[in-house]
């Protein structure tokens, strides 16, 4: 089994699918844009053999790449893990005639607007979406559905280049920013009221063979906008309560009406007084190394998991179950130079047995801002069998462990 990596070495956790890829008998070639003499030599022990390229999201690049490989031998698999690589990959995976998820799955999980078009017409129930790059027909979209709305990219991950506006004054600020009228477009969505959290599974054969459910506390926009709270994800163990039904069957629907065959995917959701809605979908794995997290609650290897599945359609291992995990986020008291904390003593004393890993950047280390993401700055992440008594800790944890700067 030979499969291509696009990028196996940024950001730092792409690693990971490798190792798991090696470890399961794949030959490994990577494709990527570091010198290969930046990859350090246990990365450089599981690749068969590395090509680079100037940039991996350039179709053209990629393409000339993969042929290159093609004409040394046999290639099975061409594969990503990062949003931003996911369209060229699919591409050129069409153009180079190996499976994988198909252009057009790829582009309705890039494009939000298409995607819940996509998706309404299967009966999966979404927020009223459009996608424009004309004021006028955003402004008439305002006045039917009325505010607040959600202005995003139309291709994006996380919360980069959000707004939630108000009024036609916010709207047009949000518009602004984001080039509409200068060659920008954007998805306008109703805005949903309600809890946040996300659906990841791994996929084979287009049946969901592990499947993981998620919360934020707060939603992801107040958290990648305040910096007074210390937010958290949350991954629970009690996915057979009753009150997940629902969500399990939505995002089972999802798939199917995608046609998704073998792959990861990350399902965002929200669940308020209009009930549960579908967010928005990734054919990729989930960010903030969330399956680390997975990992860890449930006992096994994820990454390997996955390249089970790429390489030989079967999965290998069971979910436990048997821990609820979770990432807390610690945020600089202003943006600068991190000088120090307090409050690290519970982390060592009190809760060590609680804790997964934690990231104390030293002092002198220049901070990210908040925007940046959960991983930007320091962190903890935990385990503990009972979900409730999980989050206790890790509230305990963002009010107690400060990060100070300057």
């Amino acid at each position: 089994m030979h499969v291509i990596f696009v990028e196996p070495s940024f950001p730092a956790n792409q690693r990971e699918f490798v190792r798991a890829l090696h470890a399961v008998g794949a030959s490994v070639t990577g494709v990527g844009e570091r010198p290969v003499e930046w990859l350090d030599d246990e990365l450089k022990g599981w690749l068969t053999n590395y090509v680079q390229i100037q940039n991996v999201t350039d179709e053209a690049q990629l393409l000339d790449a993969v042929q290159s490989i093609q004409r040394r031998g046999w290639v099975d698999r061409l594969v990503a893990s990062i949003e931003s690589h996911m369209l060229a990959t699919a591409r050129v995976r069409e153009e180079t005639g190996i499976p994988g998820v198909s252009v057009e799955t790829t582009l309705i999980c890039r494009d939000k607007p298409l995607m819940k078009e996509f998706l309404s017409r299967h009966g999966v129930p979404c927020a009223r979406t459009l996608g424009a790059d004309d004021r006028d027909e955003i402004l008439a979209f305002a006045r039917e559905v009325g505010f607040p709305l959600i202005v995003k990219p139309r291709a994006g991950a996380g919360a980069a280049g959000t707004f939630k506006v108000d009024d036609t004054a916010q709207l047009a600020a949000a518009l602004t920013a984001s080039g509409v009228g200068n060659g920008g477009a954007v998805a306008v969505e109703e805005f949903i009221e309600g809890h946040e959290g996300f659906y990841d599974t791994m996929t084979i054969g287009g049946v969901v063979t592990h499947e993981f459910i998620s919360h934020y506390y707060p939603n992801v926009l107040e958290a990648m906008r305040t910096r007074e709270c210390a937010p958290q994800i949350v991954v629970t163990n009690r996915n057979d309560a009753p009150g997940y039904k629902e969500l399990r069957q939505l995002g089972h629907q999802v798939i199917d009406a995608l046609g998704i065959d073998t792959s990861a995917t990350h399902m965002e959701w929200f669940f308020g007084p209009k009930g549960l809605k579908f967010s928005e979908i990734g054919a990729r794995p989930p960010g903030v190394r969330q399956w680390d997290l997975y990992c860890a609650a449930n006992e096994i290897d994820l990454y390997r998991e996955w390249a089970m599945g790429v390489c030989y359609r079967r999965t290998s291992q069971q979910n436990t179950r048997r821990f609820a995990a979770g990432l807390v986020a610690l945020r600089p008291e202003r943006d600068g130079v991190i000088t120090g904390y307090s409050g690290v003593d519970i982390l060592q004393e009190k809760l060590g047995a609680y804790v997964i890993d934690a990231h104390l950047p030293p002092p002198g280390t220049h901070t990210q801002p908040v925007e940046a993401g959960f991983m930007a700055n320091a962190w903890v992440r935990m385990k503990h069998p009972d979900y409730d008594t999980l989050r206790e800790l890790l509230d305990t944890v963002g009010r107690t462990l400060r990060v100070h700067s300057r």
